[in-house]
């Protein structure tokens, strides 16, 4: 267990109802075209996931343009509308307290697909092929 680890609880039902909201509300929005930007408007974008704090004051969005060019700069501009987003978030759900968005690159598309290369690979064939022996 790392350090990072041992602190870490599951998320309450609560935060990942309020997250699948806030997420939801993103999509409409990303879809819609909402969000004024040339860097944006260029992608489509998706939301796999939104995690909310245990106090519910902070959701980190993880986001990332279908094809995954510019996630990096998509990113950025994202951050320089969180207080527009915020906003149109706001109107779509109701909530006592809006929370700060953060966005982040989703980045678990790459390490998936790099644990299939990785099991693709001829040298780990060989190595479940001489276990299959035993």
């Amino acid at each position: 267990m790392s350090s990072r680890d041992k602190g870490a609880r599951a998320p309450s039902q609560r935060q990942l109802k309020v997250g699948e909201l806030i997420r939801h509300a993103l999509a409409e929005i990303f879809s819609r075209g909402d969000v004024v930007d040339d860097v944006i408007a260029r992608h489509s974008l998706t939301v796999p996931e939104v995690r909310m704090s245990p106090d519910l004051k902070v959701a980190t969005c993880y986001v990332m343009p279908l094809g995954g060019g510019e996630a990096g700069d998509v990113v950025q501009h994202l951050e320089q509308h969180k207080r527009f987003l915020r906003g149109e978030v706001a109107k779509r759900i109701s909530l006592r307290y809006m929370p700060e968005l953060r966005f982040r690159e989703d980045t678990t598309f790459e390490a998936s697909s790099r644990i299939d290369e990785l099991l693709a690979s001829p040298q780990v064939a060989r190595d479940i092929a001489r276990d299959g022996d035993d």
